[in-house]
């Protein structure tokens, strides 16, 4: 029997959607827990003020070259 053939768009899309949640994931879950050993929780918590915007950043960033490649592929 042949192999199903593989769809690498779906792929591609799914391993970003992946890579993608793992760095917001590591930046704010890591970054703040290494704040928090390192400082405290006041230090900790007042860090999250900083580390979610910079995942929101991330995350519009991605967005938008996301929508601009679907544009460019129509």
């Amino acid at each position: 029997m042949a192999p199903q053939p593989t769809d690498q768009r779906r792929y591609r899309r799914q391993t970003e959607q992946r890579l993608l949640a793992g760095v917001v994931v590591i930046l704010v879950v890591g970054g703040s827990g290494l704040i928090w050993i390192i400082f405290g929780k006041e230090a900790s918590f007042s860090s999250l003020l900083c580390l979610i915007p910079g995942a929101i950043v991330i995350v519009v960033l991605w967005l938008v070259l996301n929508g601009i490649e679907r544009l460019t592929r129509s």
